[in-house]
């Protein structure tokens, strides 16, 4: 049993799930403010137009009351929630490969393969120093 709780607090305290936690703390903080300016600001706006609050719009079908405006107001708010993670996630990976060096280019040969006797010789040689043969290039 001592074994069990030492494993599940190594479990726990590793960075990638203390990480996971605070992201989801974070995310339900920031759901919020989306929510309220979704349902606050842009329902409101969108509603002026059908004379009603967006969140509002409805139809009937045999009694059954449909609140389409409400699964719209849940789009929109996933598409405020979607782009501003994908410009902050975005950002960070700026940010990271701000630090990292860029890859170098592959320098440009210095020696080629002699068409005679396949040795390797300088790059502008027009003669082999292997088997004397001439090299065209």
């Amino acid at each position: 049993m001592k074994n069990l709780m030492k494993e599940f607090k190594e479990f726990i305290m590793r960075g990638n799930v203390m990480e996971l936690a605070v992201a989801v703390i974070i995310g339900g903080a920031f759901q919020g403010i989306v929510t309220s300016l979704s349902d606050n600001l842009i329902s409101p706006l969108l509603g002026m137009f059908g004379g009603v609050n967006f969140d509002q719009f409805s139809f009937q079908i045999l009694g059954a009351t449909f609140y389409y405006g409400k699964f719209l107001t849940a789009i929109i708010n996933f598409i405020i929630m979607a782009a501003v993670i994908f410009l902050l996630v975005k950002g960070i990976n700026k940010l990271m490969s701000i630090g990292k060096k860029k890859e170098e280019e592959p320098a440009a040969p210095t020696t080629k393969i002699c068409p005679h006797c396949k040795e390797e010789v300088h790059i502008e040689a027009t003669k082999c120093p292997h088997c004397t043969g001439d090299i065209k290039d």
